[in-house]
């Protein structure tokens, strides 16, 4: 059975989110947000757009928007490591709070905005997730995210 056969995050009766990863999945996810942190470490790097977009489309708003990023960039790079730190304490549990899952998903949709931006995944794309180990992982937490979206709203 795949991952994708079944709902690795779900509500439990207690009002908890259970998680049912393997090793390897937890492993993986283990080793993501040390991986995260170095990218955000390098603040010029394109691939961190996603998570630290400009505000202002014009040219002309170039000042404008240089003392916004100013103002904001911590705040923004705060509750990045934030919900890593979540994401990595743990990773290893059986279950999460809603607080923890609501970490989860910030966490992984940064790493999942990045990783998506270095292979210059679109709307459009298609890519089968056995392409690379890369695609495979983008698949990954993007089901991850999914299935913790309707675990919260009941959806599922």
């Amino acid at each position: 059975m795949s991952l994708f056969d079944r709902r690795p995050i779900r509500r439990s009766r207690n009002g908890s989110y259970a998680l049912e990863l393997g090793a390897e999945e937890r492993a993986v996810l283990a080793s993501l947000p040390a991986q995260m942190r170095e990218a955000l470490a390098e603040p010029d790097d394109p691939a961190l757009r996603r998570l630290f977009p400009p505000t202002y489309s014009s040219p002309l708003d170039a000042g404008h928007e240089e003392e916004l990023r100013r103002l904001t960039h911590d705040d923004l790079l705060a509750g990045h490591e934030e919900a890593l730190g979540v994401l990595e304490s743990t990773v290893s549990a059986p279950e999460l709070t809603a607080e923890q899952l609501d970490g989860w998903l910030r966490a992984l949709n940064s790493i999942r905005l990045l990783l998506g931006t270095r292979l210059e995944v679109t709307e459009d794309d298609d890519t089968d997730p056995s392409a690379s180990p890369a695609h495979a992982l983008y698949h990954f937490l993007g089901y991850l995210q999914e299935c913790g979206i309707e675990a919260l709203t009941g959806s599922w």
